[in-house]
C-alpha cells in the first residue's frame, strides 16, 4: 500500500506501445478476414472494440494514440479508394470523424472508471489496514507497542521515510532515537500547534512532508511525519490523519487506564487505612481498657486483694496483651502485603522444616495433641519466605483449636506441580453465604464464638497470593471445613541436573 496517492498503474513505455500495435494489427487481420462477408461499418466497430480494450487496459496517451491510429488504418486499408489516406465521399469522412471522437470518449470514460475502480480498491485496503490497526492496538499494554504499530502501519501505507515520537509533557519527544533535528522540530511545532502541517494544509506548504499531531490540543501524546506529501493527495493525508487518530487514541486509553489504576490503588489504600483505623477503635479498645482496668486494680488495690484473684488479674493481663500483640501483628503484615508494591524475598525452603517449627510452637497451646501431622519425606522444595508461611500455617491452625473440638488433620502432599498443605477439622464449619466473605479483611464467620478482629485468613489469603499461589475453603465431608494452600512449585530444583524434573 506504499501509495500517496491514486495513480495509474505502472507500466514499462515499451511494453504499451507492443500492446497498441498489437490490437491494431489483429483489428486489421479481422477486417481483411471479415471484408468479403461484412460492411465498412462492422469493419470499424472492430477497430473500436480494439480503441475500448486499449482505453481499459493502458494510460490515455496510449489510448489516444490507438484511437487515432485506428480511425487511419481504416481509412487507409477499408476505405475507398484503399491503400490510400484519401476519402472518396463525404459520408466516408463523417464515418471517420465520429468514429475518432468516438474513440477519444471512450478513452476518456475508460480512464475514468479505471481511476474509479483504483480509488475504490485503495480506500478498501486503507480501510482494511485502519481496521487491523486498531484490532491490534486494543491489546497493547506499552507505549513501546504503540509506537512499533504506528511505525509498521506508516511504512505500508506510505513511501516514506516516515518517522514517529511520543512526548510526555507536550513539548520533549521520547522513543525519538534517530530521527533527524529538522523533523524533530516540525514535530515539535505540530504537537505546539496541535494541527497538520505541511503540503495541502494550508500550515508550512513548502515543507516536503506532512508533521500530524496525535491527539486534540490540550491532549497531545506525539507525533508524526509522513512522506512523500503532495498538496493534491488529499486522501493520502486523510488517511495519515486516520492512523494518528487510532494511535492517540490508544495512547490515551493506556493514559487513563494507568491512572484509573492509580486512583483504585489510592481508593483501596485509603479504605484500608480507614478500616484500620476502625479496627483499632473498636477490637483495640476492649483488651486496652480490660488491661488498664486490671492493673490499675493491682496497683491500688493490691493489699486488699487475695493471692488467686491477683492472678486472675495478672492471667487477664497476659492475655489481653496477647491478644493485642496477635491482632497488632496480623494488621501490620496484612498492611504490607496488601498496600506495599515491593516482591517478598524467598528462597529455597523445606516445608517439612517450616511445619516442625509450627507444630513446636502451637503444642502448646494443644495440651490434649488434637492436631495430627502427616509430612511425607522428601518433599520437594519452594521459593517462599518461611516466616510467612509459618504465620500462615499458625493461623489456620489457631482457628481450627479455637473453632473445633476434635482431631485436626495437617497434610502435606505434591499434587499436579503444586505442594498442598491443608488443615482439616470437626468444627461446626462455614455456612456457604459466609464462605464468600470468609477472607476479607475484619470478617467473622461466627460472632458467637472465641472473640477475633476478623484478620487471620485475610492475613492468609494475602500471604497465599503474595506468594503466586491460593489459599481455598472446602467443606469436609461428614462435618468440618478443610482449608487448602496451594503453592507452586518449581519444575527445576536446587541440586538437581536440568532433566531432573518433578514427578
Amino acid at each position: 500500500m506504499n501509495a500517496p496517492s491514486v495513480s495509474e498503474p505502472s507500466r514499462p513505455p515499451a511494453r504499451s506501445w507492443v500492446v497498441v500495435a498489437l490490437l491494431l494489427t489483429a483489428a486489421t487481420a479481422c477486417g481483411f478476414l471479415l471484408d468479403r462477408y461484412v460492411s465498412l461499418t462492422s469493419q470499424a466497430m472492430i477497430y473500436v472494440l480494439a480503441v475500448v480494450i486499449a482505453a481499459y487496459k493502458l494510460d490515455w496517451i496510449e489510448s489516444a494514440v490507438c484511437a487515432v491510429a485506428a480511425v487511419t488504418a481504416l481509412n487507409f486499408f477499408f476505405v475507398p479508394p484503399r491503400w490510400t489516406f484519401e476519402v472518396e465521399n463525404q459520408e466516408h469522412f463523417i464515418a471517420l470523424g465520429t468514429m475518432l471522437v468516438l474513440a477519444l470518449v471512450i478513452s476518456h470514460l475508460a480512464k475514468g472508471v479505471r481511476r474509479e475502480t483504483e480509488l475504490a480498491r485503495l480506500n478498501e485496503r486503507r480501510a482494511r489496514q485502519l481496521q487491523a490497526l486498531a484490532t491490534e492496538l486494543s491489546s497493547v499494554t506499552s507505549p513501546a507497542d504503540i509506537v512499533a504499530l504506528g511505525h509498521k502501519a506508516l511504512d505500508a501505507a506510505f513511501a516514506g521515510p516516515c518517522a514517529l515520537a511520543l512526548t510526555h509533557d507536550g513539548r520533549e519527544l521520547d522513543l525519538a532515537e534517530g530521527i533527524d533535528t529538522a523533523v524533530r522540530d516540525g514535530m515539535r511545532c505540530c504537537m505546539a500547534e496541535a494541527a497538520v502541517l505541511g503540503p495541502g494544509t494550508g500550515r508550512w506548504p513548502g515543507l516536503l512532508a506532512w508533521y500530524l499531531p496525535l491527539g486534540e490540543r490540550g491532549h497531545v501524546t506525539g507525533a508524526a511525519c509522513v512522506r512523500p506529501a503532495l498538496a493534491s493527495d488529499e486522501s493520502g493525508r486523510e488517511h495519515a490523519q486516520a492512523l494518528c487518530a487510532l494511535l492517540a487514541q490508544a495512547l490515551w486509553r493506556l493514559r487513563l487506564t494507568s491512572s484509573m489504576l492509580a486512583a483504585q490503588s489510592e481508593a483501596q489504600r485509603q479504605q484500608l487505612q480507614s478500616t484500620f483505623l476502625a479496627a483499632i477503635s473498636h477490637d483495640l479498645r476492649t483488651p486496652l481498657a480490660a488491661i488498664v482496668g486490671a492493673a490499675s486494680s493491682l496497683q491500688t488495690q493490691r493489699d486488699k486483694l487475695s493471692a488467686p484473684e491477683q492472678e486472675r488479674l495478672l492471667g487477664s493481663i497476659v492475655s489481653e496483651a496477647s491478644y493485642l500483640s496477635t491482632v497488632t501483628e496480623n494488621t501490620l503484615q496484612l498492611v504490607r502485603l496488601t498496600s506495599s508494591a515491593q516482591e517478598l524475598k524467598r528462597d529455597w525452603e523445606s516445608m517439612e522444616e517450616i511445619v516442625g517449627a509450627v507444630l513446636a510452637r502451637v503444642r502448646q497451646r494443644d495440651p490434649e495433641r488434637r492436631i495430627k501431622s502427616k509430612v511425607p519425606e522428601d518433599l520437594p522444595l519452594v521459593k517462599a519466605d518461611p516466616v510467612l508461611l509459618a504465620q500462615l500455617i499458625s493461623n489456620l491452625l489457631d482457628n481450627a483449636l479455637q473453632y473445633s473440638e476434635g482431631a485436626i488433620d495437617l497434610t502435606v502432599s505434591v499434587e499436579a506441580q503444586e505442594l498442598l498443605v491443608s488443615v482439616k477439622d470437626r468444627g461446626p464449619g462455614i455456612a456457604e453465604a459466609e464462605q464468600k466473605v470468609i477472607f476479607e479483611a475484619y470478617t467473622r464467620g461466627d460472632q458467637s464464638g472465641p472473640r477475633g478482629a476478623g484478620l487471620g485468613l485475610a492475613l492468609c489469603q494475602a500471604i497465599a497470593v503474595a506468594h503466586g499461589g491460593r489459599l481455598t475453603l472446602r467443606p469436609r465431608a461428614g462435618g468440618g471445613s478443610s482449608f487448602v494452600l496451594a503453592l507452586p512449585l518449581d519444575a527445576q530444583q536446587p541440586g538437581k541436573e536440568p532433566s531432573q524434573e518433578l514427578p
